[in-house]
């Protein structure tokens, strides 16, 4: 099981489709405070279907109050950014490490970044490309993930 950390997400209905994609990939999803929605708004509900009372959720008041709890998997943090040039498939994920997402318009806070800048990753993109939608780029470094682990994730054993 991997964690998906959202940090300050912006936009309802990504936060839905990450965890319908949590769901189905039986990885907890932690959402950091503050957001620009209320976790029960309908967006987020409507865009993760009828998976949300499935999923394993946690909502942190704080990035502080996150790192607190869980500073001692710093060295298993991964930063999804377009700072790094280090693509997200040459990075060695394990099963139960933490993949974080910003904002969908302001990414990760580069004090956070730099605690493991050795695990900040990007996802290439052609030369016109900024960004990518957020639920997109969970799907992607998520996927690979479970792709580099594949034979060791009970969730997949019957595969």
């Amino acid at each position: 099981m991997f964690n998906i950390v959202l940090v300050h997400p912006q936009i309802p209905q990504n936060t839905g489709s990450i965890g319908r994609i949590c769901v189905n990939t039986d990885s907890k999803l932690h959402i950091v405070k503050p957001t620009c929605f209320e976790i029960n708004d309908k967006n987020v509900k409507r865009a993760g279907l009828d998976y949300w009372h499935l999923l394993d959720v946690t909502v942190w008041e704080s990035l502080d109050d996150f790192m607190a709890a869980n500073e001692q998997y710093l060295d298993r943090f991964f930063f999804a950014t377009t700072k790094s040039k280090l693509p997200y498939f040459d990075a060695k994920m394990k099963d139960g490490d933490f993949l974080f997402f910003g904002g969908e318009s302001t990414g990760l806070p580069m004090d956070l970044m730099q605690k493991n800048w050795n695990h900040a990753i990007t996802i290439p993109m052609g030369e016109h490309g900024r960004s990518l939608n957020q639920s997109v780029a969970v799907g992607i470094v998520l996927y690979d993930a479970i792709r580099q682990n594949f034979k060791e994730l009970a969730a997949f054993e019957n595969f």
